[in-house]
């Protein structure tokens, strides 16, 4: 796999080049930056830049991001919402505030640090840093998630997310009323220019389908079920900032003032597939979590 490249056409940024880069890629860190100045990943019209090289217009500065280190995964006695389980897979009900494997920012207190703990064996994963994990959901995202125990499981699992004969329902409380009873988003999501994190609704992005339902609605909120057709990183968030009715809580996608120690009030609550070894359909659900709930029993009052 090719290491990730960037560009950046200067036109009115000035000063240093890393303090221009930090601002125009911030999921990069300043040091990060630095640290690749050094080592000659970054150029400024086809040469190697310092570290103390100050920008100038018309300047086009190539970033190409390094291999990732090699990252030591421990296992850890992690509580873990086992919801099934038997020889070939398992479902796991994840919190919130919970990241589903590690990385560089962390490594440590992942859902697969736990699950390598608790599990006898894991399918080999996309990459070293995902055993079993078959999909995912964010980390301020709580809900069900199917982990593989082999590597046949796991391919049988994800051929079926990709034909989308997967069953995946949300519920997300949104700012706004929402209008309509039922509806359907459709439009493309891609990477956001500049960010490796955030995604926006580009024509050019991959196609993207949301279906929504609404459930309950109170003075300036909507609480709204929701089916994924496609499986998009953000898709939900991205789909309910472009109706403009954000999921409350937010950090990304929501309104700046809109903050929740619990995140984005969202929540996996249906996962529906075919087991891969007996054919059976298996369908399960994961209730609300209590700080969920007790957000809308405060909005049920005051309705």
């Amino acid at each position: 796999m090719e290491n990730e490249k960037y560009q950046l056409k200067i036109n009115n940024e000035s000063g240093r080049i890393d303090k221009v880069l930090a601002v125009a890629y911030p999921s990069f860190t300043r040091s990060q930056i630095q640290s690749w100045l050094k080592s000659g990943h970054i150029q400024v019209n086809g040469k190697n830049s310092k570290a103390n090289y100050k920008v100038l217009p018309g300047d086009i500065i190539t970033l190409i991001e390094p291999d990732e280190e090699t990252i030591e995964i421990q296992a850890e006695n992690i509580p873990l919402m086992v919801v099934y389980e038997d020889e070939a897979l398992a479902v796991i009900n994840k919190p919130a505030g919970m990241v589903v494997h590690p990385s560089k920012v962390q490594s440590t207190g992942t859902l697969v640090n736990g699950l390598l703990f608790h599990m006898n064996q894991l399918s080999e994963g996309s990459d070293p840093t995902r055993p079993g994990i078959v999909h995912r959901i964010d980390k301020d995202t709580s809900g069900l998630l199917v982990i593989a125990k082999t590597n046949d499981v796991h391919e049988d699992l994800a051929k079926q997310f990709l034909n989308h004969t997967t069953k995946r329902t949300y519920v997300a409380l949104v700012h706004g009323e929402v209008e309509h009873e039922e509806g359907t988003i459709d439009v493309p999501i891609d990477r956001m220019p500049n960010n490796r994190i955030k995604r926006v609704v580009n024509r050019e992005g991959k196609p993207a389908v949301t279906h929504f339902t609404r459930l309950e609605q109170y003075n300036g909120y909507t609480l709204l079920q929701l089916e994924l057709e496609t499986g998009r990183t953000h898709q939900i968030r991205v789909h309910m900032d472009y109706i403009h009715h954000p999921v409350v809580g937010d950090p990304m996608y929501g309104t700046r003032n809109d903050h929740s120690k619990y995140g984005q009030y969202l929540h996996a609550q249906t996962l529906g597939f075919v087991h891969p070894i007996t054919k059976e359909e298996l369908t399960f659900q994961a209730p609300l979590p209590n700080y969920f709930e007790t957000k809308l029993e405060e909005l049920r009052q005051f309705d």
